[in-house]
């Protein structure tokens, strides 16, 4: 049930016309009665049961927060104010105009050892309306010597470039400032950020640098180039490493207060100190979380940025979106079009100043030119066809969205306490803090996955055993030693990758018992579930009599079988089904019903809400799959 938001019929739009005004305000018990008969019709309340307490509370999402995002909110939420955009807390926006004038900033990543590729890739983006660049450096990107290359032709008075070189950042942004003065470029024009995030190296390496170089960076852009930033405050490492949004959000104001501290010491004041810097925050498609995730990371930014002394003005934080790696599939890739599309709809909804949309192909390899011009293009989409940012700020006044970006927003303090309490963000990474927080979490949303209430489409669900896979050029490994990097649909990718590998596929069989409408539900479920891990499943059709159901696995048999059909027929049928399927030669039985005690002779059930990875597994090893 989505959330609702309740509409205004208190204006007529000409006088004698009153909007629904005929029907009375329906209230919140008479929604739950309506909440209480669907559960029971779909069976999530028995009909026998007594009503319960709080039907609504059967519909809840529990989060990785320590919040739970309910099926309904109202104006009874006790919420703070949100204020106007462009104004603290920043909420509804950094901008009073949000992205109306110009649209907001649609920046393409590149990278690459060849730096004539690059050219060539970067001219493309920009021709197709690309507005700033973000460069890679290091393992499988661009050598800092070939940034000239890399960027002939390219206008740096006209085009904002962005450095992620990682701990070579002071050497990029040296030839970075460089090409710029060979171009007669203005100090004053150049636009884009030098990149410099010792806090970010540190959590992806376990390396730690120091603040020296990023200081002198920020000093160079404080007295020389104001329409530079210095320092990235990058959070993709704890989204990627499995952590929730408030942990993101959390981890990214530790950075945050850790380079204000390191700049106004260096003898910075706290406005130009918070002007050096970007936020960069992953953007998944979760839209409601991520419209939530950027608006709290404003309002609660700007709390810091208030106690450090700095003016309203500067309270206001630049943010930088990045479509998910975590989210993206090797398999069935098209579907990180869509994805990557609610992604960004989410970023430019909660009210992203740059936006970075990663290509469909991104995680099997080298993008191709396909990739990039869809990725490019679905930016184009969202602001010249579907008019996005015309609107400011338009989750603004959403019971449901201001409830959860009060959430976040708590989350994320909680935790930013956690980690200054310890010390601040460089120790709590240093003692392993960090790492374990995110870990746990990690644990949890695993399970959540394995077990399909966290769905993948194409992998999890209505996986395509017949999809073609693409090849792409193999990249470089990125720098590890620090956090890990996972995806989501990494386990089911194991599985289908280890069944792909066979010369025949693996295969289990389906003994359906009963008529065609009596099996055809749970054999579904079931040929669904095995196909996420790469296995065929081969039906018996209707039978009437376990004779029926041996002749059929005489001619498609297999070490492991399923049987599906009603729990009626299960129990007059089962239990001398599976035994005559054993002494046929299966070795593993399973039943696909509701959970419970299946008869003696069945090995397993399988259901919505089983653990569909270690399912899997069990099957593998039963098939000999390695």
């Amino acid at each position: 049930m989505a959330p609702t938001d309740r509409l205004s019929t208190t204006s007529s739009p000409r006088p004698g016309l009153s909007l629904a005004g005929e029907f009375p305000r329906p209230t919140h018990e008479q929604w739950l009665e309506q909440v209480e008969k669907v559960l029971r019709r779909t069976g999530r309340i028995r009909q026998d049961d007594p009503s319960p307490a709080d039907a609504a509370a059967l519909l809840d999402s529990p989060g990785y927060d320590g919040f739970t995002v309910r099926p309904l909110y109202s104006a009874d939420a006790d919420l703070p104010a949100a204020g106007v955009p462009g104004f603290a807390p920043f909420v509804r926006g950094s901008r009073p105009q949000g992205s109306v004038a110009e649209g907001w900033d649609v920046r393409q990543s590149h990278g690459g050892p060849d730096a004539t590729a690059v050219n060539r890739e970067v001219l493309a983006d920009l021709n197709g309306g690309v507005t700033s660049l973000l460069l890679r450096f290091g393992a499988g990107g661009l050598a800092v010597d070939d940034l000239g290359d890399a960027l002939h032709g390219v206008h740096l008075d006209m085009i904002g470039v962005v450095l992620d070189a990682g701990d070579e950042a002071p050497a990029a942004a040296a030839e970075l400032l460089r090409l710029a003065a060979e171009q007669d470029v203005a100090p004053s024009a150049l636009r884009g950020n030098l990149g410099a995030d010792p806090l970010g190296v540190q959590a992806r390496t376990g390396r730690e640098t120091g603040p020296e170089q990023a200081v002198e960076l920020a000093r160079r852009c404080a007295a020389e180039h104001p329409g530079l930033q210095a320092i990235t405050v990058d959070a993709l490492p704890y989204h990627d490493a499995g952590g929730s949004d408030g942990e993101e959000l959390g981890a990214s104001l530790a950075a945050g207060v850790t380079y204000l501290r390191w700049l106004t010491e260096a003898g910075l004041d706290a406005d130009t100190a918070c002007g050096l810097l970007e936020f960069r925050y992953a953007a998944t498609a979760d839209q409601f979380l991520t419209i939530a995730k950027l608006r709290a990371a404003r309002r609660v930014w700007e709390q810091v940025a208030r106690r450090c002394g700095a003016a309203e003005p500067a309270r206001a934080q630049r943010q930088h979106a990045v479509t998910s790696s975590a989210m993206l599939t090797r398999r069935d890739p098209w579907v990180n079009m869509l994805r990557s599309t609610i992604a960004t709809f989410a970023a430019g909804v909660g009210g992203a100043q740059a936006i970075t949309v990663q290509p469909f192909d991104a995680a099997i390899g080298a993008p191709d030119e396909f990739a990039r011009r869809v990725a490019r293009n679905t930016q184009a989409l969202l602001l010249d066809e579907s008019h996005l940012a015309q609107v400011i700020d338009p989750a603004g006044g959403s019971w449901y969205v201001e409830a959860l970006t009060d959430e976040l927003a708590r989350a994320a303090w909680r935790w930013f306490q956690e980690i200054e309490a310890a010390g601040g963000l460089p120790a709590a990474l240093r003692s392993g803090m960090v790492a374990d927080r995110l870990a746990a979490t990690w644990d949890r949303r695993r399970a959540a996955i394995a077990d399909r209430s966290e769905p993948i489409t194409g992998v999890s669900e209505f996986p395509n055993l017949g999809e073609e896979p693409l090849h792409r050029a193999p990249v470089p490994a990125p720098p590890g030693g620090g956090l890990p990097r996972v995806r989501y649909a990494e386990e089911f990718e194991a599985l289908r990758d280890a069944a792909d590998a066979r010369a025949q596929r693996p295969r289990v069989f389906l003994a359906t018992l009963g008529p065609l409408a009596t099996y055809t539900a749970r054999s579904s479920f079931a040929r669904n579930l095995f196909a996420a891990g790469g296995l065929d499943a081969v039906e018996a059709g209707p039978t009437e009599t376990t004779a029926d159901v041996l002749a059929a696995y005489a001619e498609n048999p297999s070490p492991v079988v399923c049987l599906c059909s009603a729990d009626e027929v299960y129990g007059e049928r089962a239990a001398d089904t599976a035994r005559a399927l054993k002494d046929a030669g299966a070795q593993t039985v399973l039943l696909a019903g509701k959970p419970g005690r299946p008869p003696s002779e069945v090995d397993g059930l399988v259901f919505t809400g089983c653990d569909a990875v270690e399912v899997l597994r069990a099957a593998h090893r039963t098939l000999g799959v390695e």
